[in-house]
C-alpha cells in the first residue's frame, strides 16, 4: 500500500461542497471576505462544476416569489409540511430569492420568457428554463468569485474536528484526495458544511442494469448529517424523509406535467383519485385541517396514489400526458396551428427531461413511449433525506434576529444565522431543517445568507482555534484502515479481484472483510423492511423499527471489518459510515414521534393516525454523544412567528 502524505490547508472559512447551497456561499462570501480580509477556501469530493444536487440539469427554478410576500410562501410550505415549519428560516429566504433568480439571469441562465418579455410560470412559484447547464453556469460564478487558486478538487472529508479546548466550537477538518494518496487536514475559524441530503439509505426500486439509478444524486450519502451530528450539533426533523411520485424506472420530473400541462393521473381503471380524494367525504378529509385545502400536501397526494396500489389494488398510476398535450393543442384556431402546437409541446415534453433527468427521455425511446399518443406509469420512489425540498431533516440552526417574535427568539435564535449549536459551524441547502421547499434558488440563497454570517463570526472571533494533532493521528490511521484492510485479507479471497475478459471488478467473497458495495446493500435492506421503505408499502411500528436499531448497531460494529481495494473503494467505505449515521437518527426519531404525520412519506401502523395535540406543536430533536454513541431525542416547541388564516396555492 502506498504510504500517505499529509497536507495542511490553513484558511478563515471553509466551504464543504460547493453544490447550490454552497456556490451561493462563495459568491456573497466572497464579497463579504474582501471587505473584512477574511481568506475563503472551497472543497469538494467532485469537480465543482458538476457537483451536487442540480449536477445533471434542472427544467424549472421552483422557488420565485415574484409578487408574492414571503408571507404567502410560507403559508405554502407550512401548509406542504403538514404544520411543521421554522416560520422565521422559511420567510428570511423568501425574502431574498428574487434577487438569486435574477443574479441567475445575470449569470446567463437561459429563463423562459412569453411574448412580452415576462417569465413563463410552471405554477405560482415556479419558472420554467433551460437548464440543461444550469449549475456550470453557477459554478463558475462562484468560481469567479473565490478564486480558483482557493479552490480543493476531488477531496472528501470524512469528519470536522473540535477546538482541543472548547469541545462546543469546531477547529478544523480531515479527510482524502480521491485521486492521489494524501491526508487532507483543514484548519479554520468557521466552515459552512453544505455536502447534500442522503440517498441510498433505502433500497432504491432501480435493480439490476439499472442499479445505482434514483432520483437524487447517489454520490449526496448523508455527509452534511454526519459531519453535523458528530461535531454534537442540535438536530431536527430527522424522521421527515422526502417520497416523490415520479416517472416509473427514469425518475423523470412530474412537475411539469401537473402544473404547466394540466395532465392528471388515474388509477389503472381510470379512477380519477385526486379529485374523489377532495369530495366531500373523501380521504383528505380523514387529515384536517391539511387535507382540506389547496395546494394538498405532496405527503397527502402520495397517500391517496399508495391507496390505489397498494389497499385497492388498482394500479399502476397512469399519467395523461396525451389528454393534456390534446386539451392544449385543441385551444389552436385552425388545424395547421394546432400541428404546430403539438409539435412545439412534444418538444417541450422530451425537454423537461433533456435538462434534468436524461435517463428517463432514454427509457422512454426504448420503450417506444409517445407521450402525445397515451399514458405513462408514475410511482412513488424510496426515501430521501433532503432539507430542499419537501422533505425537511437537517441540523437546527439559529435564524435572523429581525424575524423572531418575543416568544421565538430563545429558541430559534443564538447570535449567526444558519450557525448550528456548535460554535463556527454552519450549514445551508440539505443541512438546515424544518425549512423545506427552497429548491436550487431558495438553497443557493441560504447559502448566500450562511456565508455573510460567518464571515461577520470571523472577524467577530478572530482567534484561530487550536485542534488536537494527537487526534489527528489517530484519524488518520482510522481513515485509511479499510486499506489497509484489504491488503492484509486479500489472499483469502474466493473469487479474484477482477474477471479474465473484461478486467472488470467483481464483488469478493472473503470470510475476512465486507466491501463497500455489500455494506450499503446490507443498510439498504434493514432501512426497507423494518424502517419504512418501498418493499414495505412504506409501514412501520414501533417493533420493526427496534429490530432495525439493533441490526444497525451490528452493521457498526462490522464497519472494522471494511475493506477497500482503491481510493474510490475507500471513499465509498466512507460513504455507508455517513450514511448510516443519518440512518441510525432517522430511525430514532421515527420511533420517538409517536403518531403518522406524513401519510405518504411513512406510516406508523401502531399509531396510524394524526395527533394534532401532543404533536402538533413540536419539533423532535436530537443531539449525538460521540465518544459514548448515544443519541439524546426531545422535542422543541414550534413558534408561529406568523398567524395565517388562509393558505395559498400553488
Amino acid at each position: 500500500m502506498q504510504e500517505f502524505k499529509t497536507i495542511e490547508v490553513t484558511t478563515d472559512l471553509l466551504i464543504i461542497g460547493p453544490g447550490m447551497s454552497g456556490s451561493g456561499a462563495c459568491v456573497e462570501g466572497a464579497h463579504w471576505a474582501k471587505e473584512n480580509n477574511v481568506k475563503i477556501t472551497v472543497v469538494d469530493k467532485a469537480a465543482m462544476e458538476r457537483s451536487g444536487a442540480v449536477a445533471m440539469g434542472l427544467s424549472a427554478i421552483n422557488q420565485y416569489t415574484g409578487d408574492n410576500t414571503p408571507i404567502d410562501y410560507l403559508s405554502y410550505v407550512r401548509q406542504d409540511l403538514m404544520g411543521l415549519c421554522r416560520d422565521d428560516l422559511v420567510m428570511d429566504i423568501a425574502r431574498h430569492v428574487n434577487g438569486t433568480v435574477h443574479m441567475f439571469e445575470g449569470f446567463g441562465l437561459p429563463i423562459w420568457k412569453d411574448a412580452e418579455g415576462n417569465y413563463v410560470h410552471e405554477g405560482r412559484w415556479q419558472l420554467m428554463i433551460n437548464g440543461e447547464s444550469y449549475k456550470a453556469i453557477v459554478a463558475e460564478a462562484a468560481k469567479n468569485a473565490v478564486g480558483i487558486d482557493n479552490i480543493i478538487e476531488r477531496v472528501f472529508i470524512v469528519q470536522l474536528l473540535l477546538d482541543k479546548n472548547d469541545k462546543n466550537r469546531v477547529a478544523g477538518a480531515i479527510g482524502f484526495s480521491v485521486r492521489e494518496p494524501e491526508i487532507y487536514v483543514f484548519k479554520f475559524k468557521a466552515c459552512i458544511v453544505c455536502t447534500g441530503g442522503a440517498v441510498h439509505v433505502f433500497r432504491p426500486r432501480s435493480t439490476g442494469e439499472g442499479l445505482g439509478r434514483a432520483w437524487y444524486p447517489p454520490w449526496n450519502a448523508g455527509s452534511t448529517s454526519y459531519l453535523t451530528t458528530t461535531a454534537g450539533a442540535e438536530m431536527t426533523s430527522q424522521e421527515v424523509i422526502f417520497v416523490p411520485a415520479r416517472f416509473k424506472d427514469g425518475y423523470g420530473p412530474v412537475g411539469a406535467w401537473f402544473l404547466l400541462f394540466k395532465a392528471a393521473a388515474t388509477s389503472a381503471t381510470g379512477f380519477n383519485y385526486m379529485a374523489e380524494g377532495l369530495s366531500e367525504g373523501g380521504e383528505l378529509h380523514n387529515w384536517p385541517p391539511y387535507g382540506k385545502v389547496k395546494p394538498i400536501p405532496t405527503c397527502l397526494r402520495n397517500h391517496l396514489m399508495m391507496i390505489e396500489m397498494f389497499r385497492k389494488g388498482e394500479g399502476p398510476i397512469l399519467m395523461h400526458t396525451d389528454k393534456a398535450i390534446q386539451a392544449i393543442a385543441e385551444k389552436a384556431p385552425d388545424e395547421r396551428a394546432k400541428k404546430r402546437e403539438l409539435k412545439k409541446l412534444e418538444a417541450e415534453a422530451w425537454e423537461d427531461f433533456l435538462d434534468m433527468t436524461i435517463s428517463q427521455a432514454i427509457i422512454w425511446a426504448a420503450k417506444d413511449v409517445f407521450p402525445e399518443k397515451g399514458p405513462s406509469e408514475i410511482m412513488p420512489s424510496e426515501p430521501y433525506f433532503i432539507g430542499s425540498h419537501s422533505g425537511a431533516s437537517g441540523a437546527w440552526v439559529s435564524g435572523p434576529e429581525d424575524l423572531q417574535s418575543e416568544e421565538s427568539k430563545s429558541d430559534y435564535f443564538w447570535g449567526y444565522n444558519r450557525m448550528t449549536t456548535v460554535k463556527g459551524l454552519f450549514t445551508a441547502g440539505d443541512g438546515v431543517g424544518a425549512s423545506s421547499h427552497k429548491f436550487s434558488s431558495g438553497s443557493f440563497t441560504e447559502g448566500r445568507i450562511a456565508a455573510k454570517a460567518a464571515v461577520k463570526f470571523c472577524v467577530e472571533n478572530p482567534e484561530m482555534p487550536e485542534i488536537d494533532m494527537a487526534e489527528v493521528e489517530k484519524l488518520k490511521e482510522k481513515i485509511i484502515a479499510p486499506l489497509k484492510h484489504y491488503e492484509e485479507h486479500k489472499k483469502y479471497t474466493t473469487l479474484g479481484t477482477v474477471t479474465k475478459k473484461y478486467d472488470l471488478p467483481i464483488e469478493e467473497v472473503n470470510p475476512n472483510y465486507i466491501t463497500p458495495k455489500m455494506a450499503m446493500f446490507r443498510l439498504n435492506k434493514i432501512m426497507d423492511e423494518y424502517v419504512a421503505g418501498w418493499g414495505s408499502q412504506y409501514n412501520c411500528s414501533a417493533t420493526t423499527l427496534n429490530i432495525a436499531l439493533d441490526l444497525l448497531q451490528l452493521l457498526k460494529e462490522d464497519f472494522s471489518k471494511l475493506a477497500a481495494r482503491n481510493l474510490h473503494e475507500l471513499m465509498r467505505c466512507w460513504e455507508n459510515i455517513h450514511r448510516t449515521q443519518i440512518a441510525e437518527a432517522h430511525t430514532r426519531h421515527k420511533l420517538f414521534r409517536e403518531e403518522t404525520r406524513w401519510p405518504g412519506y411513512y406510516y406508523r401502523s401502531d399509531f396510524p393516525k394524526m395527533d394534532e395535540e401532543k404533536w402538533g406543536d413540536v419539533f423532535v430533536n436530537s443531539v449525538y454523544d460521540a465518544e459514548k454513541d448515544e443519541f439524546k431525542v426531545f422535542t422543541k416547541p414550534k413558534h408561529k412567528i406568523v398567524d395565517i388564516k388562509e393558505v395559498v396555492g400553488m
